[in-house]
């Protein structure tokens, strides 16, 4: 099995799954098309999309032009007119070689999905490598259910996210918790990747439930930091959702 992060746009990633020959494989969110056509020898068994937003979804109808009949796997959201085939939370998505969990994630939109499957975790924009997504059009109860379910997936499952925030990301998670020694032998990884010009992704589920604040709501040390410096502090007894929110809202006005 071959995962390639394919660079698209500013900063996102278009991933394919490959089999052990290149004869095979399967695109997920595809926001151009360039880039895939470049990448791949044949027509994709499928296109996976986690949620609507153009970045994850625009490069569909030119990938139909160029391969009609290419299956599209996509959420029950009107917003995404090309999808041949609607799936929901609990179902399994089998194509190919392959066969993926399909797991509702709301919060960063009302309708996000993952797949999850042979240690690969497609998470669109819920979870990334040290940070989540902005909740567009969840809650923050919502978005925190979603990453406490990602975070029960086991750790060894490579995150593959649609966006490489992970360097401002690290500046966030360091401001958060400076003290946590994971985090700094990561940063330490991180800086090795950024001189090389290395992508940071897949990343491990294990790294993130180590170093990733927003799954870590609640460690002291973070409700510590919370407190201290998020725009608006919760009570010492506020449900946890509130403190995600907190968290998430330091994080939206965060300047490194």
């Amino acid at each position: 099995m071959h995962l390639q992060p394919i660079p698209a746009l500013s900063d996102n990633y278009i991933w394919c799954l490959a089999d052990d020959d290149g004869a095979h494989a399967l695109v997920v969110d595809p926001g151009v098309a360039t880039p895939v056509l470049e990448a791949l020898r044949g027509p994709p068994l499928a296109i996976l999309l986690t949620h609507h937003h153009g970045d994850h979804i625009g490069g569909v109808p030119a990938l139909l032009e160029r391969w009609p009949g290419t299956p599209v796997i996509a959420p029950v959201d009107e917003r995404i007119a090309l999808a041949t085939c609607r799936v929901t939370d609990g179902e399994q998505v089998t194509i190919g070689p392959w066969c993926f969990d399909v797991l509702a994630v709301p919060g960063h939109t009302r309708s996000h999905l993952a797949f999850h499957g042979h240690g690969v975790l497609f998470c669109g924009d819920t979870l990334f490598s040290l940070g989540c997504g902005r909740l567009f059009e969840g809650t923050p109860a919502q978005m925190l259910a979603s990453l406490d379910r990602l975070a029960a997936l086991p750790g060894t499952s490579l995150v593959c996210c649609g966006h490489e925030y992970t360097h401002s990301n690290a500046r966030f998670a360091r401001a958060v918790e400076p003290d946590n020694p994971a985090l700094a032998r990561l940063s330490e990884e991180l800086d090795t990747m950024d001189q090389t010009g290395k992508a940071t992704l897949p990343t491990r589920l294990a790294d993130e439930l180590a170093c990733n604040p927003f799954l870590r709501i609640d460690v002291p040390a973070v409700r510590a930091a919370i407190r201290l410096r998020a725009p608006v502090a919760p009570a010492a007894d506020a449900p946890r959702d509130a403190w995600f929110g907190a968290l998430r809202a330091w994080k939206d006005g965060f300047a490194a």
